[in-house]
């Protein structure tokens, strides 16, 4: 059975552009037959996790990292351990091939997201096993024969893994894959993985992230700006630089869900790391956004509705239906409590046809005790703690 832990957020953005396309415009989803704003799970989720870090609020050993430079991230580790440090790169990227990871020029073909534990427990194993890999695995000094240059260059990945499975000790190859155990690492349990060319290392999300529509139908609207040269002569009034920048005005509501008994099954068992993680990345959630163009606009409006609930069973409900037909404010009501009328009356109807049940909780800053969800706290420590006490009876972690 599921116990999750959802968050309903309505969070309204003065004028903007904090997720942007690759035109530089502000992200747009067509929903209900309107044009809304958006703001994509991807962005949403990097700001989570990079909010935790920075705030400190997990210990770094338990956070991963998300790069193409993982060996160059292990190689310096066994460089402070004493290692040649022109070696240790090519030690490390053959010993890597080994446990089915492909690497070119020193990079992965694609993002890995590792933990730091993961990431040192590779160096204590390469470490361990240095003498031996430092016979099997290929030098870097060029070839005199232009031919067998060429070809080496061209060996393909699979093969280069062939290579290193073959040569590498059995006991290091065992030993990488064990330290490829995710790492406890929160945001890793959290967010999951797919490594393409081992399934063994992936690891199912516990939390689901939906793109953040708004409530309102926008219109993208233009600042055209211009700089002026500070050093150009008085008598010229042209400005130095001239162009526009893309925005929008949209109060979104943001929904995700954490799945709590997989996140501790994700951390190996360890219930009070997986609360730990869920009260740290529930603050992120609720303070941290993306920073997109931000030295423009300094869009820093904190949520104004938050409601977190746990569920027993069943399966996760979000309540974007509530605006398919776009929000409108009046002259007398705000375009924020109108959406927070919107969302409490969906979940009344939902709650009302399939019984979704749970119990919630809601920070309210509308002004409208007439749309909180549950029951109303008067700060986002109390809601964060009043969840994580409700979650931890539910699971039976004390």
């Amino acid at each position: 059975m599921k116990t999750m832990i959802e968050y309903h957020i309505l969070q309204n953005f003065a004028p903007s552009n904090i997720n942007r396309d690759d035109t530089g415009s502000p992200k747009e989803a067509i929903f209900g037959g309107h044009v809304r704003g958006r703001i994509s799970s991807q962005s949403m989720k990097r700001a989570y996790r990079t909010y935790v870090a920075e705030q400190r609020l997990l210990d770094e050993s338990a956070l991963g990292v998300r790069t193409l430079l993982a060996v160059q991230a292990i190689s310096t580790l066994l460089v402070g351990k004493g290692r040649d440090n022109a070696r240790a790169g090519e030690i490390v990227e053959f010993a890597l091939a080994s446990a089915k990871l492909g690497f070119k020029d020193g990079k992965s073909q694609y993002l890995l997201f590792l933990g730091k534990s993961e990431l040192e427990g590779i160096a204590t194993a390469i470490d361990d096993f240095w003498t031996e890999l430092d016979v099997v695995a290929p030098k870097g000094e060029k070839s005199d024969d232009a031919e067998t240059a060429e070809s080496a260059t061209k060996k393909t990945a699979k093969a280069k893994k062939n290579d290193a499975k073959a040569a590498v000790p059995s006991d290091l190859a065992k030993r990488i894959s064990a330290a490829l155990d995710g790492g406890k690492a929160v945001d890793i349990a959290l967010f999951g993985r797919m490594i393409a060319d081992s399934h063994d290392i992936s690891r199912d999300a516990a939390c689901q992230v939906a793109h953040a529509i708004s409530t309102n139908r926008i219109e993208r609207e233009f600042d055209f700006f211009t700089a002026v040269d500070d050093l150009q002569p008085k008598d010229n009034a042209g400005a130095g630089m001239l162009g526009t920048v893309e925005f929008n005005s949209s109060c979104y509501y943001r929904y995700g869900v954490i799945d709590v008994r997989q996140l501790i099954q994700n951390l190996g068992g360890d219930g009070e790391l997986a609360f730990l993680g869920i009260a740290a990345f529930l603050r992120a959630i609720v303070d941290a956004k993306p920073t997109g163009k931000q030295n423009t606009f300094a869009a820093h409006q904190p949520p104004e509705y938050v409601c977190f609930g746990i569920r027993n069973g069943g399966v996760p409900v979000s309540f974007t239906n509530a605006f398919e037909k776009p929000v409108r404010p009046t002259n007398d009501v705000s375009l924020i409590n109108r959406s927070a009328a919107a969302l409490h009356a969906q979940h009344q109807k939902l709650d009302t046809a399939y019984k979704i049940g749970g119990s919630y909780t809601t920070l309210n800053l509308t002004g409208n005790d007439a749309v909180v969800i549950g029951t109303q706290v008067s700060s986002l420590d109390q809601l964060i703690d009043s969840t994580i006490s409700q979650a931890r009876t539910t699971i039976g972690v004390k």
